[in-house]
């Protein structure tokens, strides 16, 4: 196992029963709902739109995100929406894989894929890493397998995409939309300045 490896590994244990295969992974109108941080009743809400092969995305999820979790997201403040915004065909297929994985291991599997970000993206093969990854969180070869043939889920990732352009004028990633406002990625006192903005 290689040190990247381990430490994704590591990513899941006590978390995920890497020996447990799923029961089954979710059917394509489970695995297309929305990804929810947080108390939906939360006055605040934020989308976020990020593409799993995007570094801004992963220094996002690395470093402002455990921030906001703290100060909004647990304190019911404000909830984050997470929609797949690809950039590429690989981020389509980790945002595939995560979505198929069960609803209480969607942002374990996200994180992960982040965290990895560097060794996957620019692996030789990156399916085949992306695949070693879910292993250690259960998710069989032949359920990722499974879950990248599925037409209708990437496509519905993508019709994803094409809403946040058309809804929200989406570009970039990654993106957020703070109770209808559109900005881009910000340090985190900035984004932290907005959130008091939009409490007021």
């Amino acid at each position: 196992m290689t040190r990247p490896i381990r430490f994704a590994a590591a990513l899941f244990a006590g978390i995920l029963l890497p020996a447990a295969a799923f029961a089954e992974i979710l059917s394509t109108e489970e695995a297309l709902t929305e990804r929810v941080i947080g108390n939906s009743e939360a006055p605040i809400t934020i989308i976020e739109y990020a593409s799993l092969t995007c570094p801004h995305c992963a220094s996002f999820h690395a470093e402002t995100l455990p921030r906001i979790k703290k100060d909004w997201i647990e304190t019911g403040k404000a909830k984050l929406i997470y929609r797949d915004y690809p950039l590429d065909k690989y981020a389509a297929s980790g945002a595939m894989i995560a979505r198929c994985a069960p609803k209480d291991k969607y942002f374990v599997f996200l994180n992960a894929f982040y965290a990895q970000q560097k060794n996957w993206s620019s692996a030789p093969d990156p399916v085949k890493v992306l695949t070693q990854l879910a292993g250690l969180g259960g998710m069989s070869k032949d359920d990722v397998d499974a879950c990248l043939a599925n037409d209708a889920l990437q496509d519905g990732i993508l019709q994803m995409r094409l809403e946040g352009q058309m809804e929200y004028d989406i570009n970039s990633t990654p993106s957020f939309v703070i109770n209808g406002k559109k900005v881009t990625n910000l340090p985190y006192d900035d984004f932290n300045d907005l959130l008091e903005d939009a409490a007021k």
